[in-house]
């Protein structure tokens, strides 16, 4: 069995707009296309502008392996007529029971409450059983401010987070969620 092969066993979250489930090498059309959007990739810290080749390939094998650092959902919309990849969210394993929450949405689903499902929902799941979920956002960035604040997370100061879309670091707003 290669990397390509395994099967994933993350479970699936099921919102009344969309279903979180674990990505698939299909997908990996849509997040290219998704992903090389500028508007895109301004607003994470990870995701190049322009997208070079093979970055979206390695991101998705990463993301299949079993027990990966990162686990990465998918906002698949196919139950109610969408499309299969809206957006993704993850949880990023960091230590003391702790995940750092990430999410982009494609900018056709902007302002439409996407990401505060998807986040709700994730948080509402603790898929990992964290004791607390983190988050930052860039700070010209209110509106996934507004998600994580809807969704219970609490302000706990400033940073700044290197882009590489941006090539720099950029300010960021902290935001905390207590599980337990």
């Amino acid at each position: 069995m290669t990397a390509q092969d395994h099967i994933v066993t993350q479970p699936v979250i099921e919102t009344e707009r969309v279903d979180l489930r674990p990505l698939r090498r299909s997908d990996m059309g849509l997040i290219e296309m998704h992903a090389a959007d500028e508007r895109v990739a301004r607003m994470t810290t990870s995701i190049p502008h322009p997208l070079p080749p093979g970055v979206t390939e390695s991101f998705v094998t990463r993301a299949m392996v079993s027990d990966p650092d990162e686990v990465v959902w998918a906002m698949d919309g196919v139950r109610l007529d969408g499309p299969e990849v809206m957006g993704l969210i993850s949880l990023d394993r960091m230590d003391r029971n702790q995940s750092e929450v990430g999410y982009w949405v494609a900018p056709a689903f902007w302002n439409t409450g996407l990401a505060s499902d998807a986040v709700r929902a994730l948080v509402e799941a603790n898929p990992l059983d964290n004791d607390t979920m983190f988050a930052s956002v860039f700070q010209d960035n209110p509106a996934s401010a507004r998600v994580l604040i809807n969704c219970g997370f609490a302000y706990i100061g400033d940073a700044e987070s290197y882009s590489v879309a941006r090539g720099g670091q950029v300010p960021t707003w902290t935001y905390l969620r207590k599980l337990r």
